[in-house]
């Protein structure tokens, strides 16, 4: 193929996109009552899937559903067919309901909706309101409200579980994730921080919902707790390196460092509630230290 050939292919596609942005319905579609040929492109979305809908309906999900590492049900995605986000992964499975999220994919997503497949776009969770929110449409979306109302249910129970308010002064904390970057206010990061029982530093530094912390300022918080977001047995990365920089082992005593895995609230599933837990006790011992002296 010439060069002159290639490069009208790729003007081609990339015009095929924009004129199927352009005709993107301005209402969201609405799935059908219990659709039989569901495929979602977002691990969030995966996740919920594949704990509400019948598996037999599940055509096809995202890739990352079935690492350990990014997933919370890697046992429930074992043996269904997988997608990497592709319109032509998706177009000959004939969906009935494709699953996204706001930045998913956005030129498969929007090559799907010009071809007149039901695509349903997820908002952002940004509260554990939204945790509910989002499983309650989920569940109406597959057929199955019932379930639904259990996971709700259950999520409930366990946030109940972990236990009533801490007294005196809320601790303070802050996030450290990969590449240096924390969670503000407005996340659902942010009020799992507040509902666990402390004080979210970043939420007080007018940054926005996510920037990027230099190490120094992360560490001149002195903060009560410093949340790094990673999993203790993930591959090293130039991503997490910071992570690992002898100055957070060398914080004084007044600093627990938690490692969480950003999986339990990087989605709005009913892990968040482990998550809470987590922090919650760390929050408990913070506590507890202060009035032992």
């Amino acid at each position: 193929m010439s060069k002159r050939s290639r490069s009208r292919r790729v003007f081609d596609a990339a015009l095929l996109v924009a004129i199927a942005m352009l005709v993107v319905p301005a209402t969201p579609l609405r799935a059908a009552a219990t659709p039989k040929r569901i495929v979602s492109l977002n691990l969030c979305t995966d996740e919920l899937v594949l704990r509400l809908a019948n598996r037999a309906n599940i055509a096809s999900i995202s890739w990352l559903a079935r690492d350990p590492i990014s997933s919370n049900a890697p046992d429930l995605a074992a043996g269904v067919p997988v997608n990497h986000g592709l319109a032509e992964e998706i177009i000959p499975l004939d969906p009935d309901l494709v699953l996204a999220e706001m930045y998913t994919t956005r030129i498969a997503v929007a090559m799907l909706k010009a071809t007149h497949f039901p695509v349903i776009e997820f908002p952002l969770v940004h509260s554990i309101g939204d945790v509910r929110s989002g499983i309650r449409e989920m569940a109406e979306l597959v057929g199955e409200p019932a379930r639904g109302e259990d996971l709700v249910a259950s999520f409930d129970r366990d946030l109940a579980n972990i236990g009533p308010p801490l007294p005196g002064p809320r601790p303070t904390a802050l996030v450290f994730n990969a590449n240096g970057f924390t969670v503000g206010a407005g996340t659902l990061v942010d009020d799992v921080i507040n509902r666990a029982g402390l004080d979210n530093v970043a939420a007080h530094m007018k940054l926005g919902n996510y920037a990027q912390l230099p190490l120094e300022v992360a560490v001149r918080s002195d903060v009560d707790v410093l949340i790094v977001g990673a999993r203790r047995d993930e591959p090293p990365s130039l991503a997490t390196a910071l992570l690992d920089h002898p100055v957070l082992s060398k914080l004084g005593p007044k600093t627990h460092i938690v490692v969480l895995p950003t999986n339990l609230w990087n989605c709005g599933g009913p892990e968040v509630a482990e998550a809470v837990a987590r922090l919650h006790a760390v929050a408990a011992e913070v506590v507890a230290g202060r009035a032992s002296q």
